[in-house]
C-alpha cells in the first residue's frame, strides 16, 4: 500500500472506533434514546491534502481571552500563538489556545465556509497533543480529517466554547466531520 492509502485507512479506522464509542459508550454525547438507531457520523472522504504541517508562531506575550459558550457561560484560554499555512491554495491563519495549566495540548477551533452548510454551524475543533502531533522537525500536524464537532452539537446537556472570530475562515475545509441535525 502507498503512504496515502495507509493514511486513508488509518483515518477510516479512527472514525470507525469513534462511531462505535458514540453508539455504545455511556459517556457518548448521543442521547441514549437515539443510540439504537445511530449508524455513525457523516464525514468528508479522507484527503491527505488536509493534513498540514506548520510551525507554531508563538506570541511573545500570550494573552488570556474569554470565550463565550453555547449556554451563555465563559471559558478562559491563553492565546499562545498562530499557525500560518496554505490550504486549498489560500493563505490561512489560525490562532492556537491552551487551557490554563495545560502545557501539552493546543485547542484550535475554527469556522469555515462549510459551517452551517454541511458542518456544525458553530464550528469544529482540532486538538493537538505534544509530542504526538509534532514532526521530527518540531512543526505541528494539523490534520483537518480529524476535525470534529463539539459534543454540544449532539446534546444540549453539553456546554461548548464558541469559536473566536479570529478563527473564522473564508475557505471551505471539506475534511473531518460533517453534521446533520438530529444525529
Amino acid at each position: 500500500m502507498s503512504d496515502d492509502a495507509d493514511y486513508v485507512e488509518a483515518v477510516r479506522e479512527h472514525r470507525r472506533r469513534k462511531d462505535e464509542f458514540l453508539a455504545e459508550h455511556p459517556q457518548s454525547p448521543i442521547p441514549s434514546d437515539r443510540r439504537a438507531g445511530f449508524e455513525g457520523l457523516p464525514y468528508f472522504d479522507p484527503d491527505p491534502a488536509y493534513r498540514v504541517e506548520a510551525p507554531l508562531h508563538e506570541h511573545d506575550d500570550p494573552g488570556e481571552i474569554t470565550v463565550e459558550t453555547t449556554q451563555n457561560g465563559e471559558r478562559r484560554y491563553r492565546n499562545v500563538g498562530e499557525f500560518r499555512f496554505e490550504l486549498d491554495g489560500g493563505a490561512v491563519t489560525l490562532q492556537a489556545y491552551r487551557s490554563p495549566g495545560d502545557e501539552r495540548r493546543l485547542w484550535v477551533p475554527f469556522r469555515d465556509a462549510t459551517s452551517g452548510e454541511g458542518t456544525y454551524p458553530a464550528g469544529r475543533y482540532l486538538d493537538l497533543e505534544d509530542p504526538a502531533d509534532r514532526t521530527a522537525d518540531g512543526d505541528w500536524v494539523l490534520d483537518f480529517n480529524g476535525a470534529y464537532s463539539p459534543y454540544c452539537a449532539y446534546s444540549e446537556a453539553y456546554e461548548c466554547p464558541l469559536v473566536p472570530t479570529e478563527n473564522w475562515l473564508d475557505v471551505a475545509v471539506e475534511a473531518g466531520e460533517k453534521y446533520e441535525a438530529g444525529t
